[in-house]
């Protein structure tokens, strides 16, 4: 059986230095004890790519915790149901499956677009700073249409919110505990919900409820019926933040490997040149013919998963490869590993985003791809931030050179919620010739 790793210690109270000693610590431990190890009594690892796609297919036995991040607020008619949150779930996901996100391209290409128009050349730029606001109002306008004007103000100061609480601290306080972070986050909640709630109202009350998750969300379910307000209002606050948080994450790492890597660029500059010049017009056809833009994404997400680690629990006995799983047992899935899981990939350190275009380099075979997850509790965003990344590189790489500045290597930032983003990353735009 595959020997206990003692956990990192924090060093000098550097959680930067204890992240990147995570990562670090987490590849070590994939490759000295194969697919599973435990890391201390009742925490375990899932680290090669077959095994963490067996957890996340085990919903049962592995079932996804409740997220901490934006809990429902205090209500009359208590926590929403299970039949409130399947029926929750299938209505939003109408609103986010591909073939709705492909129906509507032509209202993110514009978004994209505003990104380069914005970007400052010649000079050395901070990234993540400019790309966050735009994709911002990409996911907002994607979730409430022509109601995103009003919203995008409080969706970003949930944002901010979630951001001040992932900040590292050496303090792990119980949930109930009213932290100013958490205090803030109720606050910025609460605006959220105050300025959505006559919009909800208005849509019902004129029976045009429009073609947008929100839309899809207040339809209601020949099975279930209405979904009630309370629990719409309970629900948006978190998938208002994922649509674009997540994909900024990654931008940061797919604009880095633009400037690191100029043959690919010119290469994804090649397809992006047959884009249409007004990007309302974008469908998923040109979609469709931007492949290699697609696997340079699909490779970036590989090297840098936004979300590195997922946490399952274990509510029951169970067998996961040659370890007895107790109850109440936490199993920590890693993309990060698992996509360096030479048995899938050969080469797995090499950015190569060829190896996406051929049969066997398939994103839909087990294990392969976990970017954003997969089973029961993927990623619901996938194809929505699919589409905004894929539109931002082509749109970048057709309009500019992108280089790194001289001196110190950019870092990253893994947060305490088991984000990877780029930290403090500058680069320079030049106009292509």
């Amino acid at each position: 059986m595959a020997r206990v790793h003692e956990p990192p210690r924090l060093s000098g109270g550097s959680f930067a230095a204890w992240s990147r000693d995570r990562l670090a610590w987490a590849r070590r431990g994939a490759d000295e004890c194969g697919d599973v190890w435990q890391l201390e009594p009742g925490v375990y690892v899932a680290a090669k790519a077959r095994v963490c796609e067996a957890v996340l297919h085990r919903a049962q036995d592995f079932p996804k915790p409740p997220s901490p991040l934006f809990p429902p607020l205090k209500r009359a008619g208590g926590a929403p149901t299970p039949e409130e949150r399947t029926h929750a779930r299938a209505a939003r996901m109408h609103g986010l499956r591909p073939q709705a996100v492909a129906a509507r391209i032509g209202e993110i290409a514009p978004g994209t677009a505003r990104l380069i128009d914005q970007w400052p050349t010649g000079q050395d730029v901070e990234i993540l700073p400019l790309v966050r606001p735009v994709l911002a109002e990409i996911g907002v306008r994607y979730l409430f249409s022509e109601d995103a004007p009003v919203l995008l103000p409080f969706a970003w100061q949930l944002f901010v919110a979630r951001e001040v609480l992932v900040r590292p601290s050496r303090w792990v306080w119980p949930r109930w505990v009213p932290t100013p972070a958490r205090r803030f986050r109720t606050q910025r909640q609460v605006a959220f919900t105050n300025a959505l709630r006559p919009i909800i109202r208005r849509r019902r009350a004129s029976g045009r409820f429009g073609d947008d998750v929100l839309g899809q969300m207040l339809r209601p379910s020949p099975r279930y019926g209405p979904l009630s307000e309370e629990v719409v209002l309970d629900i948006l606050p978190g998938i208002t933040v994922a649509t674009f948080e997540t994909p900024s994450r990654a931008a940061g790492w797919i604009l880095l490997h633009l400037a690191r890597y100029p043959r690919a660029a010119d290469r994804v500059a090649a397809e992006a040149a047959l884009l249409p010049a007004a990007p309302a017009t974008t469908s998923s056809a040109h979609l469709d013919d931007l492949p290699y833009t697609q696997a340079l994404v699909r490779e970036v997400l590989r090297l840098h998963p936004p979300s590195w680690l997922l946490t399952r629990r274990a509510p029951r006995q169970t067998q996961l490869a040659d370890y007895a799983i107790d109850a109440g047992s936490t199993v920590l899935v890693c993309p990060y590993t698992a996509h360096r899981d030479a048995r899938e990939h050969p080469e797995p350190d090499q950015f190569r985003p060829e190896r996406w275009l051929d049969d066997s380099g398939s994103p839909a075979k087990p294990g392969v791809f976990l970017a954003f997850g997969t089973g029961p509790h993927g990623c619901e965003g996938a194809a929505l931030a699919m589409a905004m990344l894929t539109l931002m590189t082509a749109q970048t790489a057709r309009r500019y050179h992108l280089s790194e500045p001289p001196g110190t290597e950019p870092g990253y930032r893994v947060t305490t919620f088991e984000g990877l983003a780029t930290d403090g990353l500058r680069l320079r735009a030049t106009v292509r010739g």
